[in-house]
């Protein structure tokens, strides 16, 4: 940059192309010379000179290298319509998440200043199997210390023989000192060509290979520049947890009982998860929907789901939601049978329990396709970690050494996010797998069903002195797994129901990835075609209305385009009001 300065001139420090040189006053603040800036708009030319190749662009820097695009699916991610009949636009929009990957590679970038190729991670592997080194000012420092105590040793010897602070004890030091090794040559004369070579071969002794290489990688944070190697673009997946449905027991067996699960942030007052449904009847009693399902589709069997969570705390809670076939009568109505009767108490209730089987039957006839809520309970996630106890670091599963220390930005990223002492407890991807059996349901309160009274609900489950205790209970029994998920878990199908890969047999019960709402955005490309619209009604008032209360039953449908026609039926949902 100085010897570019003193060719080609500077406007802050002369005026060497455009007359005299013009000092500058010792008080006036000169700033540096922008090199890149200077020679865009004082190109050389014609001039020829020794630092003109380093003006100029190198034509053999920028190198194109195709890259296959990874699909993770049996099947594209590309809309059901076929090729022809879509737009071109449109199609040349959804070809960008099929097409293969472009790089730009620059052959020449590791000469950057902004290139660093030390980092925390290499330095470790250099730093392995060295000897210990041992400097001057170490062994100087040794040896005044073992001089301190031999004269420590020889004062307290000689201390009976001569007094202290005569002539005699320093002529006793110096009988028994020893004297300094001569040094040799030191007289003759040596060739200065000979000298350098002896220097040479000594610093050349037991000398490390990569010796800049043991110096500390500089500070990315204080960086003037910075230019990191891009990474290639992927879906963003969080910390992965897998729970398996697998058993769900009553008291009394009297109509089918549905369940779902979904992901709660109680701090940010969010539901973070899409919902996933799963069903544990009874043939006997999915035989009671046998009219209103004619056909099942696989993916609806599934009794284990997937969910990410990309933003760990201890303030996350699964809930679990219980629904039944819509019946007439409140509620509370519909749930006392299940908190007084038992099975064992057949002979005792027999006539009721067939009354309550038939009104049952009948109900899944007329309304099999609308459901109603009937009992809720909740996980607190944190509570399962904390008690089943995380990996150790030394087990080879564990995904804390298999991970890498992330690009400068993602470290960047974790240093603004700093995790309270509670969040650090929170890894959902490193504890052991545990087998619960889940028994605290409680009974859907008619006016409470909005997500502003769950978190209420949530909030008081973490006190000691819960309100939820002052509510009676649902007699059931849910049996659940919960697991870190593996990495390549077979037969899993996308939020989109695709079969991700590896999936052996279509036959096969499948797991379903449940799509993450994160609590705060994440900054990551979308490189999947994902066509999904979720559609949750938040409240109904009805508190107008005279008269009696009634089950009242809502459908969505979504218009696509002016043509009625065109509208995608959604399943009907009920809410109580």
């Amino acid at each position: 940059r100085k010897q570019v300065t003193r060719d080609y001139g500077s406007p802050q420090l002369s005026k060497k192309r455009g007359g005299a040189h013009q000092p500058l006053p010792l008080t006036e603040v000169v700033e540096p010379v922008d090199f890149e800036e200077y020679v865009s708009s004082h190109a050389p030319g014609v001039e020829a000179g020794p630092l003109r190749q380093l003006m100029e662009f190198p034509q053999d820097d920028l190198e194109l290298l195709p890259l296959d695009k990874e699909c993770t699916t049996l099947e594209p991610p590309l809309p059901e319509e076929e090729e022809d009949s879509l737009d071109p636009r449109v199609r040349d929009a959804l070809a960008v998440y099929t097409d293969d990957w472009l790089v730009i590679h620059r052959k020449f970038q590791h000469y950057s200043t902004t290139y660093t190729p030390q980092n925390s991670e290499r330095q470790r592997e250099r730093q392995r199997g060295l000897v210990k080194q041992t400097f001057e000012l170490d062994e100087a420092a040794v040896h005044d210390r073992q001089d301190d105590q031999d004269d420590s040793k020889r004062r307290s010897v000689s201390l009976d023989e001569t007094p202290r602070g005569s002539w005699a004890s320093s002529i006793f030091d110096l009988k028994n000192s020893s004297p300094d090794a001569l040094l040799p040559s030191v007289l003759e004369r040596t060739a200065a060509e000979d000298m350098d070579r002896n220097n040479m071969e000594a610093r050349s002794q037991e000398r490390h290979s990569d010796l800049l290489g043991l110096y500390p990688p500089p500070d990315e944070d204080e960086a003037v520049e910075r230019c990191p190697l891009p990474e290639v673009p992927k879906e963003h997946c969080g910390q992965r947890i897998m729970v398996k449905c697998l058993s769900l027991k009553f008291e009394i067996e009297i109509e089918p009982i549905f369940g779902s699960l979904a992901l709660y942030d109680v701090k940010e007052k969010k539901k973070i998860s899409e919902n996933f449904y799963f069903d544990l009847n009874s043939d006997q009693m999915k035989g009671l929907l046998k009219p209103h399902t004619p056909h099942i589709v696989i993916s609806t069997l599934a009794r284990s789901a997937i969910f990410s969570i990309t933003y760990p705390s201890p303030d996350i809670f699964l809930v679990i939601k219980l629904e039944k076939v819509l019946q007439q009568g409140d509620i509370g109505e519909c749930c006392e049978p299940y908190m007084v009767m038992k099975e064992s108490d057949s002979s005792k209730h027999k006539e009721k329990l067939e009354k309550l089987r038939l009104q049952a039957e009948q109900a899944c006839s007329r309304l099999g396709r609308f459901r109603m809520p009937f009992a809720w309970t909740a996980i607190h996630l944190l509570n399962i970690v904390s008690s089943v106890g995380g990996l150790d670091r030394s087990d080879p599963d564990s995904d804390s050494e298999r991970k890498s220390h992330g690009t400068w930005n993602e470290r960047k990223k974790k240093g603004f996010e700093r995790m309270s002492v509670g969040e650090e407890m929170c890894n959902f991807g490193t504890f052991r797998p545990a087998t619960l059996t889940v028994t605290n349901f409680f009974k859907q309160e008619g006016d409470r069903l909005s997500d502003e009274d769950l978190y209420k609900f949530l909030a008081d489950m973490r006190r000691p002195s819960s309100v939820l205790r002052r509510l009676r209970p649902v007699t059931a029994q849910l049996k659940i797994d919960i697991s870190p998920a593996p990495d390549s878990p077979h037969y899993c199908l996308s939020p989109e129901l695709l079969h991700v890969i590896p999936y052996p047999d279509l036959r096969v019960r499948p797991t379903k990835e449940v799509l993450e709402f994160p609590a705060r955005n994440v900054y990551t490309p979308h490189t999947t075609y994902r066509n999904l619209l979720y559609v949750y009604p938040q409240s109904l008032n009805f508190s107008s209305r005279q008269g009696s209360v009634r089950n009242i039953a809502v459908k969505v449908q979504f218009m696509a385009g002016e043509d009625p026609s065109q509208a995608l039926p959604v399943s009907p949902v009920q809410r109580r009001t």
